[in-house]
């Protein structure tokens, strides 16, 4: 087997367009096709059940079991399909804290799965090469499939994780956020029980003064937008550890973004991100060669992949200080949720173990009204320990280190969907740059609490009508608005209800009241 290590970006170019089909955009980006997956699937995702994973992964549907003994067959059957191929090797880290970097050595099959590496991994010099250490190891080989019956895997196509032996087996899936979401996975599980570091899938982002805002939020709440600003450097845009003595660091050495309808004026940094050493995956080109990015042919998960260096703010180290603040963001469809609440220490540990936001009607068959979608810890799908785990951990270092934590949102007000309107962008940008700027802080300016979820309103701020901020103000029918907020409150109780034999008493105190 031919063995091709640290491979230059040009030499991947050319082999993906020699065997993979793959093209060149007019800004120098790479175009692929990832095949039959163009997204994750997190059913196929498995962690092999042994003595270090036992006892302290929450097993279900999210974290499957697979045993040993299938995993051995399985990669030895993935080394002798790659011992006929001629696999691109690269040796990088993840974590940007030098004391806290885990190295990795990835074998990748398809010279595109190793540029997608190049960019989202950390890339070692000449220095660090030489003495080069693997702690875990990534073998990624989409031509591969399984033999379920004979593997112990259910589709021919899997991700799995083994923590004894330090290495993830990817096949079947061209996908490269696999990568990603793998090595995500894994960390996920050594940063909290190894190093009491609390792994984070949220963005990040430092202002002049070295001040640290952290936004957490799933698809559709504005995380990428409201964490992007030109006055502040960004410190990475998806996956950050918090150490429990004050520093938080980003995993990654890129950005994988979506481009579903990017245009330059919406998102202008990742917009000039795309360029020469950037992969673009899953969209078509236009005759001058600029992409197109309205392209929904093959999915609407078109994606790009890029080094920080290619954002002009971004902080390299990508390393900051304790966060002063974090942004829980979430799209409320119901229109209960004020634009901006703050929450104690126990309501952001329940509010961050709920991950909630809205689904709304008619963005999938045989959705009529908006429904509620809650993933723990604002990642459900890589994360390996239990959610309440997580949470204290969460909880402990708010307390410990002072940090205030707002609930922001980003959905609808002053009636639910379909009545009221979803809130303004500029309105939302003023009140978080108002907590940026500690406006609140000030005893001048008072907070008023929630009658059912208790956290705490602001009573007013500069350019936002009451009306927007409150929604006893904004709502017309006071008696449409009380049964909203308790059938929202009852979608928090009921969902909660799995985490809570588990969880501490202040905890479950923390939730709404009906």
């Amino acid at each position: 087997m031919k063995h091709r290590h640290q491979t230059p970006a040009s030499v991947l170019y050319q082999e993906s367009i020699e065997h993979h089909g793959a093209q060149v955009a007019d800004s120098g980006a790479l175009v692929v096709r990832t095949g039959a997956f163009t997204g994750r699937s997190p059913k196929d995702r498995y962690i092999v059940r042994d003595a270090i994973t036992d006892e302290q992964v929450w097993w279900g549907s999210v974290n499957q079991p697979i045993s040993p003994a299938d995993t051995e067959v399985l990669e030895l059957a993935m080394r002798q399909y790659l011992s006929d191929k001629e696999p691109y090797e690269r040796y990088s880290y993840l974590g940007w804290a030098p004391e806290y970097q885990i190295s990795v050595h990835t074998v990748c099959e398809y010279p595109w799965s190793d540029l997608f590496v190049r960019n989202m991994m950390i890339q070692p010099s000449e220095e660090q090469l030489s003495g080069f250490a693997t702690d875990w190891t990534v073998l990624c080989a989409p031509g591969f499939e399984a033999n379920p019956p004979v593997h112990g895997v259910a589709r021919k196509n899997f991700t799995i994780l083994n923590f004894t032996k330090k290495l993830v087996l990817i096949g079947g899936s061209g996908y490269t956020g696999e990568i990603k979401k793998g090595m995500f996975s894994a960390l996920n599980f050594l940063y909290p029980t190894q190093s009491g570091i609390l792994p984070m899938h949220c963005s990040a982002n430092e202002g002049q003064s070295g001040d640290v805002a952290l936004f957490f939020g799933l698809s559709g709440t504005g995380k990428t937008t409201l964490s992007t600003a030109p006055d502040r450097s960004l410190i990475g845009d998806d996956e950050h550890g918090w150490t429990s003595d004050g520093q938080v660091f980003n995993f990654e050495g890129g950005c994988y973004a979506k481009v579903i309808d990017l245009n330059a004026d919406k998102e202008p940094e990742i917009f000039q991100a795309i360029k020469q050493g950037a992969l673009l995956e899953n969209l078509g080109l236009n005759p001058d060669g600029s992409p197109q990015f309205a392209d929904r042919s093959i999915t609407e998960n078109t994606r790009v992949s890029y080094p920080l260096h290619h954002i002009p703010q971004a902080k390299i180290p990508a390393v900051g200080a304790s966060p002063k603040t974090i942004f829980f963001l979430t799209a409320d469809a119901t229109g209960v949720l004020p634009p901006l609440a703050q929450l104690t220490p126990s309501q952001a540990a329940y509010y961050f173990i709920c991950g909630y936001t809205s689904k709304i009607a008619g963005t999938e068959q045989g959705i009529t009204e908006p429904v509620p979608n809650f993933s723990a810890c604002f990642g459900a799908p890589f994360m390996p320990l239990h959610p309440v785990k997580y949470a204290q951990m969460l909880s402990e270092h708010i307390a410990a280190q002072g940090v205030q934590v707002w609930l922001v949102n980003t959905g609808w007000i002053q009636g639910g969907y379909g009545v009221g309107p979803r809130i303004p962008l500029k309105y939302t940008r003023a009140l978080i740059q108002a907590v940026l700027d500690g406006y609140w802080s000030s005893k001048d300016h008072t907070m008023i609490t929630d009658p059912v979820f208790g956290f705490k309103l602001p009573e007013s701020c500069p350019g936002i009508p009451s009306e927007v901020l409150h929604p006893d103000l904004g709502w017309s029918d006071a008696a449409g608005l009380s049964a909203a907020r308790k059938k929202l409150a009852g979608w928090f109780t009921n969902h909660f209800a799995q985490f809570s034999a588990d969880a501490p008493e202040e905890l479950i105190a923390a939730g709404p009241r009906i």
